[in-house]
């Protein structure tokens, strides 16, 4: 018999966020997230998230161990504000059994109804800024420190369920050596002179932190036409700045600024840290801590995090004068991969970016729907 229990304890979420260690445990592709981190993800006093939107957890039980796992969220920005009447669901997790997929399902349903919704969405987390969507190819792929990884039965218990496909992601890599330096370096040079712009590079975090602000209201007017957008409240920036920036080699952020200092594009740059956090297993302290700092000086695959670039210099070259000032920090330190992460097959224009780089697609993800 499987049982449903909710979790409402510090000490039961912290099951909650422990079930992928055991579902996943011995996969050389999965990439443990930081467990104190997931902990904080679901603290209302911690992550200002809840200034907008709920979330219930779930846990399936079979013979007194847990076999599956789903978060409940309700955007009331996005439902109240922006008419739409989804659930979503998220950190989805289920042994292979349709049974267990099926109560969770059933009580996303459940909670979606009581709310008047009219369909749900999953696998997603609270905004842009979480992790999104179940892997449908690329399995043997090693995944990164912002995706989930799953097995690939996930997408038959949906589909067997009446899910449809509601998005859909492309996650790509490509060689750094691919990047024509030379044809960048000119190009910047025209662009920088037509349009009186310059970029802005950073030796410490200090440095860009009067910047972050900024940057946001940029990622909102960047993305705000795409399906998935989600404002993203002064609060959840601020939660951004502790958990995020400080991870991030300073020299990994670039920025493009007007003649009048106004931020027109940016490009957030990680170290992959995969490796490094399979070596951690989910703990900081105290040793895992080296294994970050390691990958954050010497990792040779980097991930591009966010780029965003003002509508009204879109489509105007302005990334090659952000992709010359990479290639000075990719070649000093010796950048063999680069790695994309996912991108909605809609979004045109950020793959009009990368088309000149010869990416392959290496995973492709999706989210599921099913209206109530």
């Amino acid at each position: 018999m499987i049982q449903l229990k909710e979790i409402k304890t510090r000490k039961e979420i912290k099951q909650f966020v422990l079930f992928p260690f055991t579902l996943y445990k011995g996969n050389k592709y999965w990439v443990p997230p930081i467990i104190n981190d997931e902990i904080a993800l679901f603290d209302s006093t911690k992550n200002p998230i809840f200034e907008i939107a709920d979330a219930q957890l779930f846990v399936a039980i079979k013979n007194n161990k847990i076999v599956g796992r789903v978060a409940v969220i309700i955007n009331n920005y996005e439902v109240d504000k922006q008419g739409i009447k989804k659930v979503r669901f998220g950190w989805f997790d289920v042994i292979n059994d349709i049974e267990v997929t099926k109560l969770l399902i059933e009580k996303v349903r459940e909670i979606g109804k009581q709310h008047q919704l009219e369909y749900m969405e999953g696998p997603v987390g609270f905004n842009n800024l979480d992790k999104t969507g179940i892997l449908t190819e690329g399995f043997d792929h090693i995944g990164t420190m912002i995706t989930w990884y799953n097995h690939p039965y996930y997408k038959d218990h949906f589909e067997q369920l009446g899910f449809t496909k509601e998005k859909e992601y492309l996650e790509n890599k490509f060689v750094y050596s691919n990047a024509n330096s030379k044809r960048y370096a000119k190009a910047s040079r025209i662009i920088k002179k037509r349009y009186d712009l310059k970029p802005l590079n950073f030796t410490s975090t200090k440095q860009i932190l009067p910047y972050v602000d900024e940057m946001f209201e940029l990622f909102s007017k960047s993305y705000s036409k795409l399906s998935t957008y989600v404002p993203i409240s002064d609060a959840q920036i601020q939660f951004f700045k502790k958990k995020y920036i400080s991870f991030i080699n300073p020299e990994y952020i670039k920025f493009v600024v007007d003649k009048e200092n106004k931020l027109i594009a940016f490009a957030i740059v990680m170290p992959s840290f995969a490796e490094a956090l399979q070596k951690v297993k989910g703990k900081l302290f105290p040793f895992g801590i080296f294994h970050l700092l390691k990958a954050r000086k010497h990792a040779k695959s980097i991930t591009f995090y966010l780029i965003g670039v003002d509508p009204a210099y879109q489509n105007k070259g302005v990334t090659a004068v952000i992709f010359e000032e990479f290639h000075k920090e990719f070649t000093k330190n010796n950048v063999k991969e680069c790695i994309r992460t996912p991108e909605l097959v809609e979004n045109m224009a950020i793959n009009k970016i990368w088309s000149s780089f010869n990416p392959w697609t290496h995973k492709k993800r999706r989210t599921y729907r099913l209206d109530l």
